[in-house]
């Protein structure tokens, strides 16, 4: 077995307890490496280092520009390594290796080389004489210490997303990545400190959540956490938080429609449906869940899209003719198969998939692709997260009933609309309540796309210029131009006008 070892203050180390935490393959259920099991005394160690870096280390000192410099070189070290690390993702995770090796790894090292360039333009208002005796200047500055959380379902581009704005914009950071995928996030350290990253300012706590993770929210000398995870976790962090009232930027959960107008190129939307339903096993916050349509359409599309699930192809993520891997781990697995018999005990009907894969298949976390139909709004499937390869069909027949049915749940944050009529494709991007709605597709996120949820999905953006903003606070700094000891309003204070 392979053996990590956490970063903290610059330096590789194992936990103070020399405890490990086991990382287990997803499609043989075995473990193949182990990473340090970190406790709270470690925690403390990499905040203090984080901490000591900000206050007293070059890094937020140095021009837009020198940070640039080594995220470019981060960037390159990452683009020679991805092949090896596209293969430890999909080893770890259970994403088939061609969405690690095409998608997720050189997607994530784009949004690096994006951040390195972005951060030059970042400004705030030019000086001004707002007030008529003195120049006003609005300065952004980093926010200080950043704790990140990062999720499982794609390890190596979550945690660009955290590390690509915050640090880029003077901060440092603890970052505490899923125990069961942590892997990836290490070799991500690893490029960013022979890039020449200073000592501190990034560190990768590995261990469990409920200790070194509460501890980062807890903890004084952190001035903001960042989350991607699911939004029960994200409301825990707030409260976590809220004795230091520090800021936070969270990505919670999502439940996105997918609405299938009459007007709908359906064959578009079957295909769609399929790649915006199953991509990463379901595992995506933004996966379209709900699959809304209308009733006259209902029928073909119903009939493509199971065509078109008996076409995926589920097995060994290594081989590139696999299209649906395991889920991330056996525990889920089970999870998301619960999920599937709550779904047959509200009534809806189960037209395909709903059980793990047998045969030589067996002792992976499978869940083959499974479709609802007869889903009602209100059900639970339709309602809640699931976080798996399950598709629920709903129909309508009127515009609005279509809007209310897609923004009937506690998420905002993506969505999709299908209508080869621009006014109705307009009119409904325009009335759902998600941060990402596309128009006859279904997931593309570019480096420069912000992204976001409504409601309870969170707030703040990963990706996107509008990212910096969050890791960033204004300073609203005031020069007198008078050179007189007395100004003119000092006599609401005391005295009288001159």
């Amino acid at each position: 077995m392979a053996a990590a070892k956490m970063l903290i203050g610059g330096e590789w180390t194992d936990s103070a307890s020399e405890a490990k935490i086991p990382v287990v393959s997803p499609f043989t259920g075995k473990p193949f490496a182990d990473v340090p099991k970190g406790g709270r005394e470690d925690m403390r160690k990499a905040i203090d280092a984080a901490r000591e870096a900000f206050d007293k280390g070059p890094w937020p000192r140095m021009t837009a520009r020198a940070r640039g410099e080594v995220y470019l070189k981060a960037a390159q070290l990452l683009s020679q390594r991805a092949p090896a690390i596209a293969e430890l993702e999909s080893r770890n995770q259970g994403k088939t290796i061609k969405q690690a090796a095409d998608a997720d790894i050189p997607g994530a090292i784009d949004n690096l080389v994006f951040y390195a360039g972005a951060v030059r333009t970042l400004d705030a208002k030019s000086p001004q004489e707002f007030l008529g005796d003195g120049t006003t200047i609005f300065r952004r500055e980093p926010v200080g210490v950043i704790g990140s959380i990062t999720p499982w379902n794609y390890p190596f581009p979550m945690a660009v997303w955290k590390i690509g704005p915050a640090l880029v914009t003077g901060n440092t950071m603890v970052l505490k990545p899923a125990s069961w995928t942590p892997l990836s996030t290490l070799e991500l350290g690893r490029a960013f400190a022979e890039a020449g990253l200073p000592k501190g300012v990034l560190n990768v706590v590995t261990g469990p959540g409920e200790e070194v993770g509460a501890e980062l929210c807890r903890h004084p000398s952190v001035d903001m956490v960042s989350l991607t995870g699911d939004t029960a976790t994200g409301k825990k962090i707030m409260e976590q938080g809220a004795s230091t009232v520090k800021r936070l930027q969270l990505e919670l959960g999502g439940k996105a429609p997918f609405i299938v107008f009459e007007d709908a190129d359906v064959p578009a939307a079957v295909e769609g449906a399929i790649v915006g339903g199953f991509v990463n096993g379901g595992q995506d916050c933004t996966a379209a869940t709900r699959l809304i349509v209308h009733r006259s359409v209902r029928e073909k599309f119903e009939k493509g899209l199971l065509d078109r699930v008996k076409q995926i192809r589920v097995g060994d993520p290594a081989s590139r003719s696999t299209d649906l891997g395991p889920l991330v781990h056996a525990s889920h697995q089970k999870r998301v198969l619960e999920w599937v018999e709550k779904g047959k005990g509200e009534g809806a009907k189960l037209r395909s998939g709903g059980s793990g894969a047998g045969g030589k298949l067996q002792a992976g976390a499978f869940v083959v692709p499974t479709v609802f139909d007869q889903v009602a709004p209100d059900m639970q499937i339709a309602q809640r997260e699931i976080f798996g390869p399950v598709l629920d069909i709903l129909e309508f027949e009127k515009f609005d009933e279509a809007v209310q049915i897609a923004n009937g749940v506690e998420y905002g944050l993506a969505g999709s609309v299908w209508s080869t009529n621009v006014r109705t494709a307009l009119r409904a991007a325009n009335a759902l309540r998600f941060g990402d709605v596309w128009v006859n597709d279904h997931l593309p996120l570019g480096s420069e796309t912000p992204h976001g949820g409504f409601k309870q999905s969170g707030f703040g953006k990963d990706l996107g210029a509008d990212s910096l903003l969050d890791y960033t606070v204004v300073k609203n700094l005031y020069i007198d131009l008078t050179g007189q000891a007395r100004k003119g309003w000092h006599y609401t204070v005391y005295g009288d006008p001159s």
